[in-house]
This record gives C-alpha cells, structure tokens and sequence, in this order.
C-alpha cells in the first residue's frame, strides 16, 4: 500500500480522472496503483489486447483482466471486446467494409506522430510480413482498415465518455496505443508512458508513445549540455568507470534471455514445452476458448502454429548456441564494423523506426557502404535465437564482406564494439554504449540516446559510406555526461520488470506484498508525477 498519497507531495496525480493503459503483463503493477489511487481519484482502465479481454478466465488473463473485473469492481473497465464483434462480422460479410471518408478523416485529424501506414506497424498482428512468428497470419489491406476504423471509433467512443485528465502507461507496443496517443494529443490530454533510457534502471516519461525525442526532454538535454564540465562531475566519473569495466551489460537484463549465453538443459527445454502446452491446454479445453479462436487468426493466434513454432524455436537454439555452419569466431585483428540484430518484433523497432525493420535489407546497404577490407559483423540477439529460420543467415553469410559471428564468443557486448571501428544498429542499446565508450556508431530511429555527440541518426542510405568513413574515437565524455544528467533530472529507477514478476507472484499467493514491492509502486508513482509536471512546465513554455 501507497503511504502519505497527499496533494502536496502528488499534485498532478491527486484529484484527477485517471486512465490506465492495460495490456498482459504490463498492466499487473497498475491494478496496485489503481486500488491505492481510487480513494482520491476517478479511476478506469482500458484493456487494448483482443484475446485478453475476449477469453473465458484462464492462465492468460486470471491475472491481468480478471483481477480488475473481480478484485477492483468499483473501476470502470474499457476494452476492446465489442470491436472484435463488429470485426469478424464486418469483414466476413464485405470484401472491404471500412468507410473511406471516415478513413480521410483520419488522414487528416489524428496523424500528428506518425502516418496511418506507419500506425498499423505497432502490432505484430498486422506486420506478419515483417517478423517471423508464423502462427500469426498475413493480413489483407481490408482488414487492416477496418481495424485501425474500429479501434479509433472505440477511442475517441472511450474518451468521450470518461474524460480522463491524465493517461498512464507502462509500454509503447500494440496499435490502440497509437491511436491513443494520437487522440489524447488532439485533446491535449497529457498521456505518459515508459521510455527507456538505457542508463541503467532509469526511465523518463514520454508523452508521445516514446516515438521520436519528446521536445521537453531534449529541452533538458541542451541545458545540461550547456553546463561547464564541473557541474557534471558525477556523470563524468560513471562514464570513466564504465569505461574501465570488464562487464557492461545492463543490469536490468541480469537473469533475462538477452543475459543467457549458454544452451538451456535439454531437461529445461522440455518442461518449458510442457509448460506452454499446459498453457494452451487450459486456455483452449478448460476455459473453453478454441471456438474463439477459429473467428480470426488475426485477433486470436491459433494454438497449433504456436506451439509448433516455439518447439522449433527451442530446437533450433540449441543447434545455434555450439558451434555451427552458421555462425563464425571473429578474426583477431580484423577491421569490422559491429551491426547487433534486434527482437523482431519489438516496439523499439517497429514502433521507432518502422521503415527500418528489415535486418536484412540494412545488412545490404551497409555492408555495401564498407570501406574496402573491413567486414561488417553480424550478431544475433539473444532472445532472437531460434526465431528466425537459418536461411537468413544463410542468406546474410552471401554478403562477401558480412560475418555472421557466435553470438556466445563473448558474454558481454563490451569486446564486441571496442575491437569493432563503429556499430550499427536500428534503435539498440549497443549504441548507447559505444558513445559511452567513446566511439562511434548508426541508429536508424530517433532514440533519446541518439542526441549524444557520436551517434549518428541516418535518415538516407546514401549517407551510410560518408558516416562509415568517419567511424573512430571520438571525444564526447561532455555531451554523454549531459544526457545522463538530463536523464536523471526527467526519470527514475523504476525497476518495472521487478514490479511486473513480484506482482504476478502476490497475485498468485506465492507471495505477500511487501515493503520493498511498495516502495518500489511509489517509485512508479514518483516517476508519473515528475514526468506530469515536468510536461506541464514545458507546455507552459511552448
């Protein structure tokens, strides 16, 4: 429980009709913010996942939708049940049945972020041309339309009648929250959401779904760069430290996949698999929901593709992690520029830089980009492995100046980008970590970090043999302290996935709600109501 929730310590918070954002694991911590916020404020949650909010009571949702509806019956719920209704029987009764002037309206009103096309990149239910898992289908430009139609009509329906003065979030993915943020922009409602900063557990408020660099964000970046070096001696001394460091993997991954560089047991893989058919088993039979799953295999991903996709997934990781006729050792000595892949799909892609989700073709353009001699270095990200099939890297390995290396050779990314002359990557963390070593490296999107000296954001191919060129030392330790600073100055440590684990563990009666799990709520509170005021402070100047 919240203590001392007052209106002098949380006056943006205090007092106000508040939305939250819900979708799956993420809107765990936020059922607790609810139950302590409602005593002194209105209170309502809008569930966006189809599946979610459609399914007869199941692992999937016992503890996520369930939780609201039984244990919080006096929070309004929104979700996303009845346009999945008018979807099937919209598209199974019309070749097209959007509404074009309604689609023109659109156009024209609430593409202040990012173009309609652009929209629809957020979710992987209507990108399966772009990503790999194979158990969501291909979608028709029809039903693209008439989804992005129905789920603007359920938001503005939503906002209209609950009138929220704020909107809190904990992530940027799926398509309702673009359409979200796009609305609550033309209404001027403040709508505060989680960017990650990469500096460790901190985190800064966005306010426009973390697409792009929010503007009073960068605002503090410029002041704290503008500072002499003194007043920025504890970043100073963090980014000398990280420096010297045999390890610099970020914390907040310790215990992930993206730590794991060794094969799980075999024993492991198979009770994992056991694990998911059990999952599946109580989801389709127990709760009865198969039916459902037979009305789209756009809003419901049928269980037979998953569950032999994600075997597949678990066989081919283990082929992938020993060595294998896919992946070769780095050459001691070797010019090479560092291009880390990404999890696709993630938000940090498709969402910051939808035209740049293809790694395949990026691989084409820069490695054709080379000066002569150097090769270009292609890693797999760790929880990518066994995801894609190994005809792209079979593919990739054509390229005559791209290695595809063991992505377990090191076990951190520092040798990595210190042998390398730069890195690339779309939107990755490994470029924030080159700056902070002084080197330089490519982003494909407008990622926060991207603002430090050394990064550079390319928006043309043509630019790529220029910045390439140009790779090396550079002397940014000033403007890398900066964003650190500006970073703290507009964030928190909020230990988010902590927050998310600890409480599906309450949930479940493993566990006891805690003080540490408290504190760490108010850490998440903390952050909303700097972020309010320091958007608030911004507007006031705009």
């Amino acid at each position: 429980m919240i203590e001392n929730f007052t209106k002098e310590r949380y006056p943006e918070l205090y007092g106000k009709r508040i939305l939250f954002v819900c979708r799956e694991t993420y809107s765990k911590p936020l059922w607790f913010l609810a139950r302590d916020l409602k005593a002194t404020n209105e209170v309502a949650a809008f569930y966006i996942m189809s599946s979610e909010c459609t399914y007869n009571k199941c692992y999937y949702n016992e503890h996520t939708i369930f939780e609201w509806r039984e244990n919080l019956p006096d929070v309004k719920l929104y979700d996303v049940a009845d346009i999945c209704e008018q979807f099937v029987t919209g598209i199974k009764g019309s070749k097209d049945p959007s509404d074009p002037v309604y689609l023109e309206m659109l156009e024209r009103e609430y593409t202040h972020f990012k173009p309609l096309g652009l929209q629809l990149m957020a979710s992987q239910e209507n990108t399966k041309h772009y990503h790999y898992r194979k158990y969501w289908p291909v979608t028709t430009d029809a039903e693209n339309k008439y989804w992005l139609e129905l789920n603007y009509r359920n938001v503005i329906r939503i906002l209209d009648d609950y009138k929220p003065d704020i909107i809190l979030d904990t992530d940027n993915a799926e398509l309702q929250r673009t359409v979200l943020s796009e609305v609550a922009y033309k209404r001027d409602i403040p709508y505060a959401t989680i960017e990650y900063s990469k500096y460790g557990f901190y985190k800064y408020p966005s306010f426009q779904n973390s697409f792009g660099i929010d503007p009073y964000f960068r605002e503090m970046y410029e002041r704290a760069n503008a500072l002499p070096s003194d007043d920025l001696n504890e970043e100073y001394a963090y980014i000398e430290d990280f420096r010297d460091r045999s390890s610099i993997m970020n914390k907040e991954f310790d215990g992930s996949v993206t730590s794991q560089y060794e094969r799980t047991p075999l024993i492991k893989s198979m009770k994992i698999m056991l694990g998911k058919w059990n999952y599946f088993w109580d989801q389709d039979h127990t709760a009865h929901n198969a039916a459902r799953k037979k009305l789209s295999g756009m809003l419901y991903a049928p269980t037979r593709p998953y569950l032999k996709y994600y075997l597949d997934v678990e066989r081919i990781k283990r082929r992938l992690l020993v060595p294998n006729k896919y992946f070769e050792d780095p050459v001691e000595g070797e010019d090479y520029v560092y291009m880390p892949l990404h999890l696709i799909p993630e938000s940090s892609v498709f969402v910051k830089a939808s035209f740049y989700v293809d790694e395949l073709n990026l691989m084409e353009q820069v490695s054709k980009s080379l000066p002569v001699g150097w090769k270009l270095y292609v890693k797999e990200h760790q929880a990518m492995l066994g995801e894609r099939d190994v005809s792209f890297y079979k593919k990739a390995a054509e390229l005559a100046n791209v290695r595809v290396v063991q992505l377990n050779y090191y076990k951190d990314p520092k040798p990595w980008i210190t042998k390398s002359r730069g890195v690339v990557t779309i939107t990755g963390t490994a470029a924030y970590e080159a700056a902070l070593m002084g080197k330089k490296s490519i982003v494909f999107g407008d990622v926060p970090f991207s603002m430090i000296d050394g990064i550079t954001r390319i928006r043309s191919f043509e630019d790529l043999p220029r910045v390439i060129r140009a790779f090396g030392k550079t002397d940014n330790i000033h403007s890398a302290a900066a964003y650190i600073r500006a970073v703290k100055e507009a964030g928190n440590e909020v230990k988010i996935f902590y927050l998310m684990d600890e409480a599906e563990e309450i949930f479940a009666g493993r566990h006891e709600e805690s003080e540490e799990f408290d504190r760490e709520l108010e850490v998440l509170l903390d952050f909303y109501e700097k972020g309010l005021e320091n958007y608030k402070l911004w507007k006031a100047r705009s």
